[in-house]
């Protein structure tokens, strides 16, 4: 293993930094995959917001490029790399960017899926291994490809974070009566790998932490999309029933949570699991 990171600097920042400025990311580089999505676009701008100059990842460019837009007219940094997390010559290829143009990699927001709404009746073998290819093989390539970049980020600011985006549903299963005849059945596979994922977080944060790389997993409560509401509103109002707050999360409500985990903020936070869940795993 190499060196540990020294954390005086860190410590120093922390003990004279008032509440507001843990939470700056001035300066610092964050990769977020999965961005064109709600969640991933939430949690992407809140980076931004915070000063940091945020990489915006997925397979397709047009809604990486609309959030750019939308950044940019806001005067927040960020850039496209539109890459498929499972093909490693791209990650690798990225990385190398990254090193190149900005030489370190504070913030690694492990975000992406894919799958299908289905019941166990109509998910096949297959479509286990691609989802988990996707949510959990690739997340740990991204980890392994980033590390000397995120130690490069660990060595300057005392600290990196990785940040795995977990769900409900890698704590607790869903329950089928939520879902009715709406047909939108959360898939057996996406529980499974999800809490391999937990489980993964709490892997890597105990190996990365002495060197200054902390690794943590965000678990969202539910937030169907608005047409899936409007199209089966018993099947949101079901929700609504079983959270204790009464209603489904807002993506932008992952935002503080996401700040929280990748800034000084959470500087003795690591191998955590950070429910915004709104008290659905609470019972």
């Amino acid at each position: 293993m190499k060196d540990a990171v020294d954390r005086t600097p860190l410590l120093q920042r922390i003990e004279h930094a008032t509440a507001l400025e843990l939470f700056r990311l001035k300066g610092r580089v964050a990769l977020v995959n999965g961005a064109g999505g709600r969640l991933g676009s939430a949690v992407a701008t809140a980076f931004a917001e915070a000063g940091a100059h945020v990489l915006l990842n997925g397979r397709s460019v047009a809604p990486l490029q609309r959030l750019q837009t939308t950044l940019q007219a806001r005067g927040l940094s960020s850039g496209v790399v539109a890459f498929d997390v499972t093909d490693q010559r791209a990650a690798q290829y990225v990385m190398r960017r990254i090193r190149d143009e900005h030489g370190r990699l504070d913030i690694l927001v492990n975000n992406a899926y894919s799958g299908r709404s289905g019941g166990p009746e109509s998910v096949s073998p297959g479509d286990f291994a691609a989802s988990y290819e996707i949510a959990v093989v690739a997340a740990f390539r991204l980890i392994k490809e980033a590390h000397e970049l995120m130690l490069a980020a660990g060595r300057a600011a005392g600290h990196a974070s990785v940040i795995n985006i977990a769900s409900i549903y890698g704590v607790v299963s869903p329950d089928p009566k939520i879902y009715g005849t709406s047909g939108v059945d959360n898939p057996p596979y996406y529980g499974a790998e999800k809490v391999a994922l937990i489980q993964l977080t709490r892997y890597a944060a105990c190996h990365l932490a002495p060197l200054g790389i902390r690794v943590n997993a965000l678990v969202p409560g539910p937030f169907p999309p608005p047409d899936v509401l409007e199209r089966h509103p018993d099947f949101g109002h079901a929700l609504e029933r079983r959270t204790p707050l009464g209603r489904t999360v807002h993506p932008a409500e992952l935002k503080g949570a996401a700040l929280f985990l990748g800034s000084d903020a959470s500087s003795y936070v690591t191998g955590a699991t950070l429910a915004v869940d709104g008290g659905w795993t609470a019972w």
